[in-house]
Parts: structure tokens; C-alpha cells; sequence
């Protein structure tokens, strides 16, 4: 498939230039390093440098004469195409945020990146400290076709007689006007098959888990969410029944979760079986008040469940039956060790957890990204690792994944121990669960589920006095939480309607023993996070 490179330098929007790409039916993917073999370059038909948090180096270890396709250098990767091909990068002007440039249609190379642009003055994302100096005495012309409208300085350019460009701004972010036709456009410079779709896709998922599983077996834990479960969808597509799902109750799911969801794979004909663990989930946490320590808990507690599971598949200790003769036995057992494990690891789980390039900085460590203790022998297989959740929706709703699941909001990991402010205990599930189950019940109700990126109910650490039936009460306070957003990185609040509000509260506070007052977080994200743990 003709694809497209990003080159990441480390840029906080890297993936953003990856998500227009691919919105534009664009297959792509982020490298860290160029490929060196030259059937690496065959289908390559363009390459993208991203920006990044650095300076350009004295020392430029790339050679862009030796790159077969054309180039685009957005913010670093521009600076590092103009020092490359002559020019000085000085710390003349930062500019940073929203910035007016201004385009010369005359200047050569500005029509074909500039191409279906209505304007010739664009209000720009800028997120630089550096500026690039045009070095007349340079053998290799910088034709600098857009400028910026504040101080003068190169904000477009391209190489002279070649395919190059740089943009000194972010085409890619969202407040740049007319920033995907600009990528699009290099897209088209490129003459870029766009074949990026939910069908293809999913095609070569599951022609790649055939060439690496062969006749293997593959074990699984899935969650109910949408990742782990068109991840086990498309393994079972490839390999069938040699797939090993494997479903686990940790006791801080929603409302009857285990069981509705487990009902649910069953109808999807996947191999599955489930696993009450509760028990050992909740003793782990007595007394446990500090989030770290519960994620810790919870995620070593799966890791000793799955595993515990597991071992036991690889060594085979169950007979069928006891009348097999030994060689029998020996070509059973061997049919049944399992080698590899699936993850429904996406992106965002990825760039979240570790850095995609020696320059990009690390945010957080997350549960999918791991895997097993190593001992355990399984090889990984990730068949949604280069998908953002939004991807991963539409091929679950190619492949006829049960709405209940494709449309599920996310849920974290650490399930409802998060959700539960201080320490666990059954009581405190029990009245968490009921309430929850009541706000979604009534987004679902009033339509308003799918418009909303998250939802759920908080247990605060703390009780009010209240009045119930002239007498007074002293129960717990719960916050709803209802968020809007792409893919989580940012979320606005959901505007409800102070009606609906009033409602939830009441059927919550009437129908719910141990609680007596719902507040509505109005905090986005930054600066608060969804979760409030």
C-alpha cells in the first residue's frame, strides 16, 4: 500500500499529523528512524519531519539528497531542511500560538502546497523559539513563499527544483486556517493512493496475525471494552478458535457488567471464558486510599489472575481423559501450549507511555503497554497499536461488533477503584454501582449517551447532612462527571440542561440508600483530568 513516513523529532503533535493523514484515507505511520534498505522506500511516496522541543544540531546526520519522495518539514523538521540546504537558524522572534502570515503566489513553489487556498492572508499555529535566516550565499535557493505578518520572518518555503518544503507553522492543529488542504495538498505532490480505509485495514490486520500467528494459539483478556474486543474480534477473524479469550471479574465493574457482557461474546461466537476474581481484587485493596497504590494493586492483581490462567494452559495439567496413550497425550499438549499473547493496545496508549523518538518526552505509564512478566514466554501480538479509538470504532462497526460495545464509553482499567475516593470496600461498590447505573440509564434514555465522550459517578471521601422524610441523614456525596472530546487528550464539559440535572439527583437520592447530594464537575480537562484519580 502507498503510505506516507512521519519522522517524529518529538513534537507534542505528532499524532495530529498522523490523524489528518489518515482522515484523508492516507495510510501512514510514525518512525524513529528513517528505513535503510531501499525495498524499505519502495511504496514510500512522501515524508513528513515533524517539529520537536530542540535546537537544530551543529551536525545534520540525515541526508536529505538521499531520500527518493518528497519532503515536508513542519516547524524543527522545516528549520532542519533550511539549515541543511544553507540557511542560519537564529533565536530572532519565538513565536508562539495564533499568527498572521502572508502568501506570495508568484514565488515558485507556492501554488502546488497553497492550491485550493481562497486567501492569500492565514491566521496560523505557531510553537517555535528559533527563525530561519536566508543565507544569500547559499548554492541551494530557499524560496520563501509566505511570510510572517508580525515581523518579516520565513513562515513557508521551498527548495529550489525539488520536492521540499518546510513550514515554519503547524498545518496540522486545529487553529490553523486551511491546514489540511495544505497537507492534503502535499499529499497530492506526493501522488499518494489514499486506500486508508475500515475495510482495507481490517484486511491487512488480519492477513499480518495469520503470517505471524501460522497455526499458533493465542490467549487473550478482554475487558468489554472497545479496544480489547475488536482486537479479539479481528485475532479470532485470522485464527478462529485458536483464540483464548479470557474475561475477568475484578469486582469493580458497573452494574451487572460481568455477567451482560460476558452474554454478549458468547452471542459473538468468540472462545471465551470468565473469571470471578472479585475477591481477591477487593482483599488486595482493604485499606487503600492512595490512587497510585490502587492502580499498582489492581494492575499486579490481573497480571497474577491472567497469569495464574494462563501458566496453567501452557502446561497443559487438565486430562481430557485418561484413556489416551502417552504419544497422544504428548501431541495434545503440544497442540495446546499457547505462544502468543493479544493486546488491544491503540496509539494513544503507546505515545502516552513511552517516547516515540529520543527527543519526545514520556507522560505516563499505562496498563497495555507491558504486557506479562517475560518468564511467562508468550510474543505479543497488537493488532490495533497503530489505531486512534476513534479508528478503532469504525472497524468495529465494519466488522458488526454489538453497538453495546462499539459505542461504549471508555472505561479505566482500574474500574470503578478510582471512581471511589479513599478506601474500598463492598458497601461503598455497592452504592457506587446504583448510581452509576441510574446516570446512564437516563443518558441513554434521553438520548444523550452517544454525544458524550465519558460519563460516570464519583463516590466522594466525605458524607453531608441531609433531610430525608424530617429526619436527618448524614450519607455520602457523589459528583457526575459527563465529558466531550476526540480522544481524550483535551475535554470540554457537557452542557446539560439544569432539568435533566434536578432529575438525575432525585432518582439518585431517592432510589440509592448511603447517598443524600449530587454535585455536576464542571472542571475541563486541562486543568483537571477526566478521571479524578
Amino acid at each position: 500500500m502507498d503510505k506516507i513516513l512521519i519522522l517524529d523529532f518529538g513534537s507534542q503533535y505528532t499524532h495530529l499529523i498522523l490523524k489528518t493523514l489518515r482522515k484523508n484515507s492516507v495510510y501512514c505511520y510514525i518512525i524513529d528512524k528513517l528505513p535503510v534498505d531501499c525495498n524499505e522506500w519502495k511504496h514510500v511516496k512522501g515524508l513528513i519531519l515533524s517539529g520537536g522541543p530542540d535546537c537544530v544540531p551543529d551536525t545534520l546526520e540525515i541526508n536529505l539528497k538521499r531520500i527518493p519522495c518528497p519532503i515536508l518539514g513542519i516547524c524543527y523538521g522545516a528549520q532542519y531542511i533550511a539549515k541543511y540546504y544553507g540557511a542560519k537558524i537564529h533565536k530572532i522572534n519565538s513565536e508562539f500560538g495564533k499568527t498572521k502570515i502572508n502568501i506570495d503566489p508568484n514565488v515558485d513553489g507556492a501554488s502546488m502546497l497553497t492550491n485550493n487556498i481562497e486567501r492569500m492572508q492565514l491566521e496560523v499555529w505557531m510553537s517555535h523559539s528559533n527563525s530561519i535566516v536566508h543565507n544569500l550565499d547559499s548554492s541551494v535557493q530557499i524560496n520563501a513563499f509566505a511570510l510572517s505578518a508580525v515581523n518579516n520572518n520565513i513562515a513557508a518555503f521551498k527548495i529550489s527544483n525539488k520536492q521540499i518544503y518546510g513550514l515554519l507553522f503547524h498545518p496540522e492543529v486545529f487553529h490553523t486556517e486551511y491546514g489540511g488542504v495544505i497537507i492534503d495538498n502535499f499529499v497530492s505532490i506526493c501522488k499518494c493512493d489514499k486506500l486508508w480505509s475500515p475495510g482495507n485495514i481490517t484486511a491487512n490486520i488480519i492477513a499480518k496475525i495469520k503470517e505471524q500467528v501460522k497455526k499458533e494459539r493465542v490467549i487473550m483478556a478482554i475487558s468489554g471494552g472497545v479496544d480489547s474486543t475488536v482486537a479479539a474480534v479481528l485475532i479470532h477473524k485470522a485464527i478462529g478458535k485458536r483464540l483464548q479469550c479470557v474475561f475477568i471479574d475484578n469486582g469493580l465493574l458497573r452494574h451487572n457488567e460481568f455477567t451482560d457482557v460476558l452474554q454478549i461474546y458468547k452471542k459473538m461466537s468468540l472462545n471465551v471464558i470468565g473469571i470471578d476474581s472479585s475477591k481477591t481484587f477487593i482483599e488486595r485493596l482493604s485499606g487503600i486510599e492512595n490512587p497510585e497504590e490502587k492502580r499498582k494493586i489492581i494492575g499486579k492483581a490481573f497480571i497474577d489472575v491472567f497469569a495464574n490462567y494462563a501458566t496453567k494452559q501452557k502446561t497443559n495439567k487438565k486430562q481430557k481423559t485418561k484413556q489416551k496413550t502417552k504419544q497422544k497425550t504428548k501431541q495434545k499438549t503440544k497442540q495446546k501450549q499457547i505462544k502468543f499473547l493479544g493486546q488491544g493496545t491503540i496509539y494513544s496508549d503507546v505515545i502516552e507511555s513511552s517516547s516515540s523518538s529520543k527527543m519526545s518526552r514520556k507522560i505516563k505509564s499505562h496498563h497495555n503497554v507491558g504486557g506479562l512478566p517475560k518468564e511467562l514466554g508468550f510474543s505479543l501480538i497488537e493488532p490495533l497499536r497503530e489505531l486512534f479509538k476513534d479508528e478503532v470504532r469504525l472497524i468495529g462497526k465494519s466488522l458488526n461488533i454489538n453497538p453495546a460495545i462499539i459505542n461504549r464509553h471508555p472505561f479505566p482499567g482500574p474500574g470503578l477503584a478510582i471512581r471511589i475516593i479513599g478506601d474500598i470496600t463492598y458497601e461503598k461498590i455497592n452504592i457506587l454501582q446504583q448510581a452509576d447505573n441510574i446516570f446512564i440509564s437516563m443518558l441513554k434514555e434521553e438520548k444523550l449517551y452517544e454525544k458524550i465522550w465519558q460519563a460516570g459517578v464519583i463516590l466522594l471521601n466525605t458524607k453531608t447532612v441531609g433531610v430525608m422524610g424530617d429526619e436527618r441523614t448524614y450519607d455520602y456525596a457523589v459528583a457526575l462527571r459527563a465529558v466531550c472530546s476526540n480522544e481524550g487528550m483535551t475535554a470540554k464539559i457537557y452542557p446539560f440542561d439544569i432539568k435533566f440535572l434536578e432529575d438525575v439527583s432525585n432518582r439518585i437520592i431517592n432510589n440509592v440508600d448511603g447517598i443524600n447530594r449530587v454535585v455536576y464537575d464542571i472542571s475541563s480537562k486541562p486543568p483537571a483530568t477526566i478521571e479524578w484519580e
